[in-house]
């Protein structure tokens, strides 16, 4: 299937299971993750409309968008993978929103170098929902202190929080546990599902959900 079939069959999935959940579609947003994509295969999928792509890394996400960006006014690029504290001006230069806000030390530089900026992104917390010693973000039990110090401390923009729940585990028990955290917070988005689970996700609030081989196929390397 070509990228464009790829991605009208993901937004056809979007839209039946809003329709099951009893969510409206346009409340749920699709992440083309490409990370370690083709220029070409990044290219079909903007020539079929999409505008809203996920990066993990700054440099590579330069390389992808660097040149492309400034011909798409409407483009929106995330970062969903971990940011370094030494790329953090080369990150503002070319995403709209941070995800993986995941440390006191990251959310005082970020939070330094926007002042110096006179400027605001949103930004995500990255929650280690299942308290995995592999995977950076914050544990459950500390979000809201965490919260508390990137807000006020660190005048930081967060509108939600963003997960990956345990490989070997069912994901549902593990968005319902974001949802819960995000409604006591009071965070308007959730960050949650990829291509084997975002059904589940969507029935559990997500508004952003992060799909990169079901659109672009195998990645390189």
């Amino acid at each position: 299937m070509t990228t464009q079939e790829n991605l009208n069959q993901i937004h056809e999935e979007i839209n039946q299971a809003a329709l099951k959940w009893g969510r409206k579609s346009r409340d749920i947003n699709l992440i083309a993750v490409s990370k370690r994509q083709s220029q070409d295969k990044i290219q079909a999928a903007l020539n079929a409309g999409h505008r809203l792509f996920g990066e993990n890394k700054v440099q590579e996400a330069i390389l992808h968008w660097g040149d492309i960006k400034p011909l798409y006014p409407d483009l929106k690029l995330h970062l969903i993978g971990a940011l370094q504290t030494n790329k953090i001006k080369e990150a503002l230069k070319i995403f709209d929103l941070i995800e993986t806000i995941d440390r006191e030390k990251l959310a005082h530089k970020l939070g330094n170098e926007l002042k110096a900026q006179n400027r605001s992104i949103p930004c995500f917390i990255q929650v280690n929902i299942g308290d995995e010693e592999q995977k950076s973000g914050i544990p459950p039990q500390d979000i809201t202190d965490f919260l508390g110090f990137c807000r006020n401390d660190c005048s930081l923009d967060i509108r939600g929080l963003m997960c990956i729940p345990p490989a070997d585990e069912p994901a549902t028990m593990y968005f319902s546990l974001l949802q819960k955290m995000a409604r006591e917070h009071d965070l308007p988005e959730l960050s949650m599902g990829m291509s084997s689970d975002f059904e589940q996700a969507i029935a559990l609030g997500a508004s952003y959900i992060r799909v990169g081989t079901a659109i672009f196929g195998d990645r390189k390397g």
